[in-house]
């Protein structure tokens, strides 16, 4: 099946990451969100994104224009007729997903794929939610979308090969490396980089070390260009704590279970860089 024209629902920062790639690679895009404000937010990040890749040379003055062309931004489900694929990039809030997929089910043609693009979420509950349950898949892009070269596809214990197939060569078609996951709580990546991340909350609540500490351990003696508390201030501590609990639920394991310390300055809205602090300050 050839895609054409994709939906992106959620215009906040991993949606209009996605909206910015596909549209890059000559997809037509629809993006939508709940408001004008929240939509033009979104397509004006695109737009400061490309002239950033233009200073740097890495992108012509055409082709910006010709990016941001390819771009609609939207606040109803009117267009999706005509949409080959959508990608979901909302809130981590299961129902929300089942609810928009199930009235995205009666619009979209037959053939339309659904992707969500959820850290932690079952893939297989929300496949449930719609009339076309073998092309429910996961679509899970890294923060910058732009930047991030990963896609990990998740298949839902419906997923037809038919669709992951289709979708894995459309990651390609992006300049992305694809990667493939059973649906599993945090299925490959988020399951491993939680578990890191907890440990090392737990380090510092513990009186281990300190974050700075922590941090630089892991830059320089492990190699790994940003430390585990940077990290999870660029992810959200609130998403951190959102998928740790996912994770203890699923396996029903303790190894999972959220540091106390993250669930206070979650409690407290120290949520990392987007609430201007976290284990850092901004």
């Amino acid at each position: 099946m050839e895609i054409k024209k994709v939906l992106v629902l959620g215009a906040g920062t991993m949606g209009n990451g996605i909206a910015h790639v596909f549209a890059m690679k000559g997809y037509d895009v629809l993006l939508k969100d709940i408001s004008d404000e929240f939509v033009n937010r979104g397509i004006s990040t695109i737009q400061k994104n490309l002239e950033r890749m233009v200073k740097k040379g890495s992108l012509t003055e055409a082709d910006k224009d010709a990016t941001l062309g390819r771009i609609k931004g939207v606040t109803s489900n009117a267009g999706a007729e005509t949409c080959d694929l959508v990608v979901e990039a909302i809130n981590e809030n299961i129902e929300l997903k089942k609810k928009v997929f199930k009235e995205l089910g009666d619009i979209m043609p037959a053939h339309a794929i659904f992707a969500t693009n959820t850290s932690s979420q079952s893939i297989t509950q929300i496949a449930t939610a719609t009339n076309r349950p073998d092309k429910v898949i996961g679509m899970h892009f890294f923060n910058p979308v732009p930047v991030m070269k990963l896609v990990e596809i998740i298949r839902a214990i419906q997923t037809s090969d038919e669709c992951t197939d289709t979708i894995r060569e459309l990651t390609i078609k992006l300049d992305k490396e694809p990667i493939v996951a059973n649906d599993y709580p945090g299925f490959a990546t988020s399951r491993l980089l939680m578990v890191m991340i907890n440990e090392a909350i737990f380090a510092l609540y513990e009186g281990v070390a300190t974050a700075e500490d922590i941090d630089t351990g892991m830059k320089l003696g492990m190699n790994h260009p940003m430390g585990p508390l940077a990290l999870v201030d660029l992810i959200g501590l609130d998403v951190a704590l959102n998928v740790l609990e996912r994770l203890y639920t699923g396996y029903n394991d303790p190894k999972y279970r959220p540091c106390p310390l993250l669930k206070k300055m979650v409690d407290a809205g120290y949520h990392g860089r987007k609430s201007g602090r976290g284990f850092y300050k901004y």
